[in-house]
């Protein structure tokens, strides 16, 4: 059979989809990049927010007409919280709820009567997906109920991977020749509180005992990182980019919010990540408009952000989300506010990038090259350990290695790094 993957929202939604995509090329099935061959199409979906929500119900739509004959699976957030409702939507076979995604591929299987044929293990999942960068799960579930979250209801309670076992998974993608990994789950920087163990300690297990040759982290909540945290950047294989989001530059809101870091606390934090490693990013997530938002506030949140100085932003408009505490709070932002308060942020989101992309302007960096997206020109693109975006025509690239390259210039758009010796032929795909 072929099985296709889709998925929407989060990293970790993509980790999943790399498990299943080994465990079904295991049982003797193949993968493959285009929905209308495929078989079986599984679906990860996001409920996030109400358009996610919206989004994952019209991906559904979307597939099924695209490739009728295949099999729907639908799993993720937005199945576990409508489950009753998404079984029934036209075209879906199977709705896997979280709780049960450990056994999707078994789940999937029995239910089409499809029999396991002969597996392979030499085939990268990774690689046959498109992909070059490996998610690792290291834990599902949160403890915290941030008010606006629904992500935390619908992934339940914290459950942490043993060491041992991720550190397998790392060591067989290494012998695969992957590249780099990311480590990524749903509250992170909780890793362990459900085993005895740590963050800290479970990244020393990942730097001692395996040769991936790049880690990073994906998202994760800076009140979880300790002081002694960031000594792990000494070592050149964790990347120096870290995703740490604020939310808001305002107390009050984050208050009303029910963060655990407020804006001082974050700041030493940001602090701390900056002396850790040269040009070392930090990137965050911030919503806009959540309910109480006053003139002030916002303007001390624009305030903040500006001071504070971020490499990429995520900026979220608020979105009312039935089952939280949000949802029934008073002062509900009125949409055009919103979309005005929206506007200001992603302006000063691109101010700060190029700010921060500019003083890349000369450095030497080990880049990973992920695509080549000009054959005619040669121009491939890939990420510096900063997770800058770079484009480069230098002849000795090739796909999927890492190579050592210097930062000439940023991009008419400023946002992105340019490699070349022909800088104006790069130059041309952004104008």
């Amino acid at each position: 059979m072929n099985i296709n993957f889709q998925a929407l929202g989060c990293r970790l939604n993509e980790a999943e989809l790399e498990t299943w995509a080994s465990e079904f090329l295991q049982q003797g099935h193949q993968v493959t990049t285009d929905c209308e061959e495929a078989d079986i199409v599984v679906f990860n979906s996001c409920a996030v927010t109400a358009e996610a929500d919206r989004k994952s119900r019209q991906q559904i739509s979307r597939l099924h007409r695209r490739n009728p004959g295949a099999r729907l699976v639908v799993t993720g957030c937005h199945a576990s919280l409508n489950a009753d409702v998404v079984k029934n939507y036209f075209g879906v076979d199977l709705v896997v709820k979280n709780d049960s995604k450990d056994s999707l591929v078994e789940q999937t299987l029995t239910e089409f009567g499809v029999a396991a044929g002969e597996g392979s293990t030499s085939e990268t999942a990774l690689f046959l997906r498109g992909r070059h960068r490996a998610f690792i799960k290291v834990q599902d579930g949160c403890r915290y109920r941030c008010t606006y979250c629904i992500v935390t209801i619908a992934r339940g309670a914290e459950r942490s991977r043993s060491i041992n076992d991720i550190v397998d998974e790392i060591k067989r993608l290494s012998a695969q020749a992957v590249q780099e990994i990311a480590i990524t789950g749903v509250h992170v920087g909780g890793y362990g509180s459900d085993t005895g163990s740590n963050l800290y300690e479970l990244l020393s297990e990942i730097l001692d005992r395996t040769e991936i040759p790049r880690i990073r982290l994906a998202s994760v909540e800076p009140w979880d990182l300790p002081p002694h945290f960031f000594r792990l950047f000494q070592d050149s294989r964790l990347m120096p980019h870290m995703h740490l989001p604020i939310q808001s530059g305002s107390d009050t809101v984050l208050r009303r919010m029910a963060r655990r870091c407020k804006t001082e606390e974050f700041s030493r934090i940001v602090e701390m990540a900056r002396d850790s490693a040269p040009l070392f990013n930090v990137t965050t997530d911030l919503i806009v408009g959540f309910p109480g938002e006053t003139e002030a506030e916002w303007q001390q949140t624009m305030d903040y952000v500006e001071s504070t100085g971020f490499g990429n932003m995520h900026i979220f408009s608020y979105s009312r989300r039935e089952g939280t505490k949000a949802a029934g709070l008073p002062g509900q932002v009125e949409k055009s506010i919103k979309k005005e308060r929206s506007q200001q942020m992603h302006q000063l989101a691109a101010k700060l990038k190029a700010i921060e992309l500019q003083k890349q302007i000369g450095y030497s960096c080990p880049v990973l090259w992920e695509q080549q997206i000009n054959p005619q020109a040669g121009l491939w693109t890939g990420y510096t350990p900063q997770y800058h975006k770079i484009i480069s025509s230098d002849t000795t690239i090739q796909e999927s290695k890492i190579t050592d390259i210097k930062v000439d210039q940023v991009s008419s758009d400023g946002m992105t790094l340019v490699n070349s010796s022909r800088q104006s032929e790069v130059q041309q795909i952004f104008l």
